[in-house]
């Protein structure tokens, strides 16, 4: 397991403010891989994106978590209203503990990533993208009780009618608990939300061919190749 390095918004002794700390930041959406990475590489790292919303974002609102993702997403959407560069801002306000080099997983959209590019000089990015079927089939898969997301009353209504004359309310909701359609139903809400928050294309934009970045095709490359891909990267940039 990575080590996990101190973080504070707050200048505290023997803590570097993170701008002028070397990183490796990760890019991209929910499903991409991102985790498998993170877990293969080893790098010491900083709270993920995860963790700073939890202690910097949603307290701002009075949320505390856990929340369901589509508030996740309202509240976070509302911070970029507020802060452009969104997650990008709270991680450059920061300081940190001396390292060669942290991993920090992750940012997502143009902004954030547009933001950390001008306010992170020593930032390197690692952009990874999949396609929309293969981040939902992964969510599906992965089974992590953060992805729940709240079904709308309508779509209760919907499932409750086709169910009348074969299934007691009491045999609907226990098999809503296992059954895939329920399941795909909650994460394709998280893909299509996810995607209307942050155009995966803006990273690409930006990053494609950028000399601090290198950009994965989850897809084409087996977890170990990844691993290859970025130490080499990294290689070239004198770490």
């Amino acid at each position: 397991m990575a080590s996990m390095a101190a973080f504070s918004l707050d200048p505290l002794p023997g803590l570097l403010p993170v701008s002028q700390t070397s990183l490796l930041v990760l890019v991209g959406l929910t499903g991409v891989g991102k985790s498998t990475l993170v877990e293969a590489l080893g790098l010491p790292r900083l709270p993920d994106r995860r963790e700073l919303v939890d202690l910097y974002v949603l307290p701002r609102y009075g949320a505390k978590p856990p929340i369901p993702r589509e508030e996740r997403f309202r509240l976070t959407r509302r911070f970029r209203e507020e802060f452009p560069g969104g997650v990008a801002e709270v991680l450059a306000r920061g300081f940190v503990e001396a390292h060669p080099l942290l991993l920090f997983d992750g940012l997502r959209g143009e902004a954030e990533v547009a933001y950390a590019l001008a306010h992170l000089p020593k930032a390197l990015f690692v952009v990874l993208h999949a396609r929309d079927l293969t981040r939902l089939k992964r969510l599906i898969r992965r089974q992590d009780a953060f992805d729940r997301v709240a079904l709308r009353p309508e779509e209760m209504a919907e499932m409750e009618a086709l169910a009348e004359g074969v299934l007691s309310p009491e045999e609907l909701a226990e098999v809503l608990a296992l059954a895939p359609a329920e399941e795909v139903l909650a994460k394709l809400k998280i893909v299509a939300e996810e995607k209307r928050n942050y155009d995966p294309q803006g990273p690409l934009r930006l990053l494609a061919h950028h000399p601090r970045a290198l950009v994965l095709d989850t897809e084409a490359l087996t977890p170990e190749e990844e691993v290859g891909e970025v130490r080499a990267f990294l290689s070239r940039h004198g770490f």
